[in-house]
This record gives C-alpha cells, sequence and structure tokens, in this order.
C-alpha cells in the first residue's frame, strides 16, 4: 500500500509542475484570455464560441477535451474531401491522407501543410504526448503519437468535435 501512495504522491507532483510549466503554452489562445486567433489577430469571445459551437466543441476546443472514442462524427467516414478547424474555418487535412487507426477517432499521416497543424508537448496525465492545436486559432484538436502505419510515421488522432468535413468538389457527404 505505501508504494501505492508513494507512487500517487509523485504523479500528484509531477502533474502539478508540468501544469505550471506548460501554463502559458496550453491556455495561450484558450478562452479565459479571449480566443485569439494567431496570425489574423482576430479574437473570438467566450460568448461568440458558446453561441456557435456545441458544448462538446466548445470543451474540446477551448480546454483540450477529448470525446469519447467511436462516438464522433467522422471517425468512420471515408468521402472525398478535406477536413476544417471548426473554430476557424481553417483547412488542416485531406481525406487521402485519413487511415483506420482502429482508435475510434479520425486519424491522419499528415497535415495539408506543417503550419497548419502546430505541436504542444502535453505532460498532462501523467504522460508525456504531442498535443495538435490548429495553427491558425489555437484550437485543441488531439494527439500526434508516432505510431502512424505510413511512411511519416505519425498518427494525427483528431477529435470530430473539432473538425469540420467539406465534401470534395461534385461529391455529396
Amino acid at each position: 500500500m505505501r508504494g501505492v501512495l508513494s507512487r500517487l504522491i509523485t504523479w500528484l507532483s509531477n502533474r502539478r509542475a508540468n501544469s505550471a510549466t506548460l501554463g502559458n503554452s496550453r491556455t495561450k489562445g484558450r478562452v479565459g484570455s479571449g480566443m485569439t486567433n494567431i496570425h489574423s489577430g482576430e479574437k473570438y469571445t467566450e460568448e461568440e464560441l458558446r453561441e456557435r459551437l456545441t458544448p462538446e466543441q466548445f470543451q474540446v476546443t477551448q480546454h483540450a477535451g477529448t470525446e469519447r472514442g467511436f462516438s464522433g462524427e467522422y471517425w468512420d467516414v471515408w468521402d472525398d474531401g478535406s477536413y476544417h478547424c471548426v473554430v476557424c474555418d481553417e483547412e488542416l487535412f485531406k481525406s487521402e491522407t485519413k487511415f483506420d487507426a482502429q482508435c475510434g477517432w479520425p486519424s491522419f499521416d499528415r497535415a495539408i501543410d506543417p503550419s497548419k497543424v502546430s505541436e504542444i508537448e502535453d505532460r498532462t496525465l501523467g504522460m508525456r504526448r504531442v498535443e495538435s492545436v490548429c495553427g491558425n486559432c489555437g484550437a485543441h484538436l488531439g494527439h500526434i503519437f508516432p505510431d502512424g502505419p505510413t511512411e511519416t510515421g505519425d498518427r494525427f488522432c483528431m477529435n470530430s468535435a473539432s473538425l469540420a468535413f467539406k465534401p470534395a468538389a461534385g461529391t455529396e457527404s
């Protein structure tokens, strides 16, 4: 029992330290200080975002939430088109880079352009991960893992709640 308690105390201490270290990078662009569009300087108020987004979209994009696996709108969509940030409408991923990671979230091997998705070190939950955020507005998208099946080796594991799918011209979704 003492070993379990010791590990729990260490985990909590590390979590507090990591949260303090990441404070600025994880809250930059989040609601609270006003959602800032990094490139254009456009600001979204919390009220505007709550009006436009569903409660789940707001929680995921503004508070780095995660939807339940296999529950999102796009995890099993294979239509031709592109995926955009639900907050600012920035085009992020093309459907041809999507693959079935059997994890219950839409997964891609690359962004349209590396500048479209920014990476932030995420040490929450007692582990080290790479958070992905929209390079334009800073909305939380998901995480990037180094276990993708293609030549990139990356798996951009995204929340459907952070994306909006737009079918390719001449196709229906």
